[in-house]
């Protein structure tokens, strides 16, 4: 099997993809597949009905839904039109998701007819039958639009320390350049060979959804698309397509070894098992190395970051090497880790700070947002994380803490100003902080520490449900208790390390 010549674009890596491998598989969804040489046609179809509908480069395509094929379709014709590409993450309230369509400035709507009640008065495709009839009468005329790598090709909102989203604009080349890098320096667990059946369950809003989806683009890979997780369905196409590669995070990874197929699945095809998104605890990574018998490496990386940039190899998952397989890992071929004081001075091996990242995978900017990208992109290239974490001796990352109050649940970003900006206007609250706490299911759950106003008989059920109400389900609160007064410094900013101590006490770290 031929290697992947590097393209600097994604546009260049679907014709490549077409001229190379044109005849295999690229994309299975349900019971349709479709070929390498099919999607770099389908995507010149797209990216010619996109400039019908009036769009240009540079313009804004957000798409509502659920992983699909056609929404892969849709990822593809964006790129090769110049365009921006913003999925939305379909758990999300129609509030929220109202706010990412006005603050992307959207030029289209792409949605699956079960989110169709959204109210936006853009323009708006339905994702089912029509969408078929929609592309499929566009013309196969070549697209004659200049894409250089340095152009915007994904946008990806990520919750803030406000409260408010962020679009994270990554390049094409903040997703292309690395895999060379990569085969020089013998990274294989991070880059499929040409042809490798890749299962894709990650919801498209995240970095680990569509940056997934364009890396294994990128590996001329064989993408088998499920809608969400779902461990019976993943199981099964493990055997039926005699799967290699499979990125999961430590929560599904234990429903996965919990379902009852999972004792009879052959997993002789699968070569790595890749995993992230948040810490893994060692009696279940011990649990899957000796169930499914393939290698396993942990990444880390962000939104802002095209994902990885640091891991942990699949030799740290050996037996001799526990004392490894509590770091994140090593950084990945030409990125730099830094560990950064309070001032923004560099700290020696050993001492906990702020991880800083540099690297080409390091973005371009939050969209409109200059003096948020400036506080988070140093003038001289480094990216601060807000991950508090230490750098031993011989070069590992260890996470340690979170320096900006993130709750990592199931995966998922939740950030505490969000939720108590939600739930503060209820009449019988007074005052109201947000922490994560362990939870043996999610790695973290949401609790919220609450101050009734005098006189309320306010419980935990009503908290919850007024919450959910108006936020998405994953960010609401799992728990609630009540306390008379939150601690606070002397200018009135919640002691959350106060308010989270009960709770963490007697673990090595401060993440779950």
């Amino acid at each position: 099997m031929p290697e992947c010549e590097y393209q600097p674009t994604y546009c260049g890596v679907l014709t490549r993809n077409a001229r190379d491998f044109g005849g295999q598989p690229a994309l299975t969804f349900d019971d349709r597949t479709i070929t390498h040489a099919e999607l770099n046609r389908r995507a010149t179809r797209i990216a010619n009905g996109l400039m019908a509908m009036g769009l240009s480069k540079g313009d804004r395509v957000t798409y509502l839904g659920k992983n699909s094929d056609i929404s892969v379709e849709l990822l593809a014709g964006c790129a090769r039109a110049g365009m921006i590409f913003i999925p939305i993450i379909w758990r999300l309230s129609p509030v929220e998701v109202a706010g990412i369509l006005e603050d992307a400035e959207a030029g289209a709507l792409f949605i699956e007819p079960q989110f169709n009640a959204i109210e936006w008065d853009g323009q708006r495709v339905i994702m089912d039958a029509s969408f078929d009839a929609w592309r499929d009468a566009q013309a196969d005329t070549p697209v004659a639009m200049q894409v250089d790598a340095d152009d915007v090709m994904l946008q990806l909102y990520t919750s803030g320390t406000t409260g408010k989203p962020k679009g994270v604009m990554l390049t094409h080349h903040n997703g292309t350049w690395m895999r060379p890098r990569l085969k020089e320096e013998n990274i294989y667990w991070y880059a499929a060979e040409p042809g490798d059946g890749l299962i894709h369950a990650m919801p498209y809003g995240h970095i680990g959804g569509a940056g997934a989806v364009l890396n294994g683009l990128n590996g001329a890979n064989h993408l088998i698309v499920h809608a969400e997780f779902d461990p019976g369905l993943m199981l099964r196409d493990i055997e039926r397509y005699r799967a290699k590669w499979l990125f999961i995070v430590p929560a599904a990874l234990r429903y996965l070894l919990a379902h009852p197929d999972a004792a009879t699945t052959d997993f002789s095809s699968m070569r790595v098992m890749t995993y992230g998104a948040s810490p893994i605890p060692l009696d279940l990574l011990k649990q899957a190395v000796e169930r499914i018998g393939c290698e396993f490496a942990q990444l880390y990386g962000l939104t802002e970051t095209w994902g990885t940039v640091v891991s942990l190899p699949p030799a740290d998952h050996l037996p001799g090497r526990e004392d490894k397989m509590r770091a994140a890992g090593l950084p990945l071929p030409d990125v730099e880790i830094a560990i950064f004081d309070a001032e923004g001075n560099p700290l020696p091996n050993g001492e906990v700070g702020e991880i800083a990242i540099r690297c080409p995978s390091v973005m371009k900017g939050y969209w409109n947002r200059p003096e948020e990208t400036a506080r988070a992109v140093r003038d001289d290239g480094w990216f601060l994380t807000g991950d508090a974490g230490i750098v031993d001796d011989e070069g590992y990352v260890f996470i340690q803490d979170r320096i900006k109050d993130m709750i990592v649940s199931g995966a998922e970003n939740v950030y505490p100003a969000e939720v108590e900006s939600a739930i503060f206007g209820h009449p019988d609250i007074a005052d109201i902080a947000v922490i994560g706490v362990p939870d043996d299911k999610w790695g973290e759950a949401v609790k919220a520490i609450v101050v009734r106003r005098p006189g309320s008989e306010l419980d935990e059920n009503a908290v919850i449900e007024w919450a959910r109400s108006r936020i998405a389900g994953f960010k609401c609160p799992k728990s609630v208790d009540f306390i008379d007064a939150l601690p606070r410094n002397p200018t009135g900013k919640i002691l959350r390390r106060e308010l989270r101590a009960p709770y963490w006490k007697g673990r090595e770290r401060q993440v779950n």
